[in-house]
């Protein structure tokens, strides 16, 4: 193979199986013998691809599979280096998990250490009222929550009594109350074509069944609303209408209004899922503040300030349907865990939450900058307040090939089956560009994306 002076190549050995694993073992075997020192920087990905003449995506699960050995690890913005004992390695990947999981939607988490340092703070002065803390509370949330949860909300428009509004542990205890009170099993649900997984867990859980509806650029499509009310009388509307989780699209406000109207015709109450509403710093109005008389409403922190909070509000159309909420929820989580609510509800006052939601916008837009950047023209949609794309594949991709393909370069993507309600899935994937994984990691997965949208089924695994 050809070589470039200046950098390191491996010596590839002939029958020595797969090229990946090929220059995975040459550099244990140097690294054995000393020709590749502890803390020693290895090339660039795509040098080496070029010095060896070689594909970038098979170089890239060399370095996969050697930082699964431990032979090598990174360090953000310096590159590649050879394990040593004066940096010992903590792992980056298990056996069959990827490198790069870019599957669960998470918002990225900020690099601002006066942001943690300020989360720190709060954390550590709600350790002060620990004692009080570890008793039971009243469900709901306290009075000092609700307010908290009220304060947030006004951020979405919306102006909420203290008695339709519950502190609950998470949007999905908040999904289940309401489907558990209002949907029987055998009953029916309206929701996009393609929506949240979460829903489609519960409904299966509860034996409801949900009809998919079809969206256009503006959302749900209406009059498919109207004419499903007709024909099935559902118990509820589900929409998640902002950044809909996996195709980002959003719902206009004339389609909101509209769909509104639909509900209001035929009294179906509309559920709303906002678990992405705060991301946007303008957009449409809650459906909730459109018609709070029928909508049940629901706003987690865990895309917009941190997942391990575990803290949702929860905003019933009358006090009567929140007591019955509350009975539901009560059977199945007792109560909200009153450590985590009272740090919502510091972080919310103080103003940490609001840090932490424009840290999770700052980060978001620079990443898609990236994916704008990598990825080929036209192949995805998304929008620049969100942290997952929705990548349309070429005709010579199926959905589960494209990811299987791309799980063996040590990337996680959601094949589109996941997300779909009705009729045959799209030639489609979700990619998270949040989560834990920091810019360097983002750019590699993108990079391995890019590469397998430019290939065919029957060319990628020639880079093997």
């Amino acid at each position: 193979m050809p070589k470039t002076a200046g950098i390191w190549t491996p010596k590839i050995k002939k029958n020595s199986g797969p090229l990946y694993i090929a220059i995975a073992n040459a550099i244990a075997e140097d690294i054995a013998i000393g020709q590749l020192a502890a803390e020693q920087r290895l090339p660039p990905q795509r040098k080496l691809a070029e010095a060896l003449g070689i594909d970038f995506t098979t170089v890239a699960r060399a370095y996969t599979e050697a930082h699964r050995r431990g032979l090598i690890d990174s360090v953000v913005g310096r590159g590649t280096f050879v394990c040593g004992k004066r940096r010992p390695r903590i792992p980056r990947v298990f056996e069959g998990r990827p490198t790069v999981d870019m599957s669960m939607n998470m918002a990225p988490e900020p690099d601002a250490p006066d942001l943690l340092a300020l989360m720190q703070n709060g954390y550590a002065e709600v350790g002060n009222s620990m004692r009080d803390l570890l008793r039971y509370q009243n469900f709901g949330g306290s009075h000092e929550d609700r307010e908290a949860g009220a304060l947030w909300l006004r951020r979405r428009g919306m102006v909420v009594d203290h008695d339709r509004l519950l502190v609950v542990p998470g949007a999905q205890c908040g999904l289940l109350a309401i489907l558990t009170t209002i949907a029987p099993a055998g009953s029916v649900i309206c929701c996009e074509e393609l929506t949240y997984p979460g829903l489609r867990a519960l409904a299966g859980l509860l034996g409801i069944k949900l009809v998919g509806l079809p969206m256009d650029a503006e959302g749900i499509d209406a009059v498919a609303f109207a004419g499903a009310c007709a024909q099935y009388g559902p118990k509820a509307l589900y929409c998640n209408p902002t950044l809909l989780n996996p195709t980002t699209g959003t719902i206009s406000a004339a389609r909101r209004q509209a769909l509104v109207d639909v509900a209001r015709h035929y009294d179906v109450p509309i559920i709303e899922d906002d678990a992405y509403g705060f991301l946007p710093r303008s957009g449409p109005p809650a459906m909730a503040s459109l018609a709070p008389d029928i909508t049940f409403y629901v706003a987690g922190l865990a895309k917009c300030v941190g997942a391990g909070l575990r803290i949702a509000y929860m905003v019933a159309p009358d006090a009567h349907l929140a007591s019955r909420l509350a009975s539901s929820l009560r059977a199945t989580t007792v109560m909200a865990s009153p450590v985590t609510s009272t740090l919502a509800t510091r972080w919310v006052r103080d103003g940490t939450a609001d840090l932490m939601l424009n840290a999770i916008r700052k980060e978001s837009a620079a990443r898609q900058k990236l994916a704008a950047r990598i990825l080929p023209p036209g192949s995805y949609q998304s929008k620049p307040d969100a942290f997952h794309l929705w990548i349309n594949l070429p005709p010579a991709w199926e959905q589960k090939a494209f990811a299987a393909h791309l799980a063996e370069s040590g990337v996680g993507v959601v094949p589109s089956d996941a997300f779909c309600v009705s009729g045959p899935p799209p030639a489609a994937v979700r990619v998270c560009i949040g989560g834990l994984a920091n810019r360097d990691d983002i750019q590699h997965g993108l990079e391995m994306i890019a590469q397998a949208l430019r290939s065919t089924p029957k060319v990628a695994p020639a880079v093997v």
